[in-house]
């Protein structure tokens, strides 16, 4: 596989990552690891940095 591929795909995957963040947002659902249930907000954060990287990703793939 080469690098432009390798970007494409990763790209396509921290999309993928950012919409479930969206739907659990816009859904309500809770994420909880052991008895810690992990805060809305954190699935805000994930939009950004899933954004970033899809982003970053794609720009690579284009050189």
């Amino acid at each position: 596989m080469g690098p432009r591929k390798y970007f494409v795909i990763t790209s396509m995957i921290f999309t993928l990552i950012g919409i479930l963040h969206l739907v659990r947002i816009i859904k309500g659902y809770e994420a909880q690891i052991g008895s810690f249930v992990i805060p809305l907000w954190v699935s805000w954060l994930a939009i950004i940095l899933a954004l970033i990287l899809a982003t970053a990703g794609q720009k690579l793939a284009r050189k």
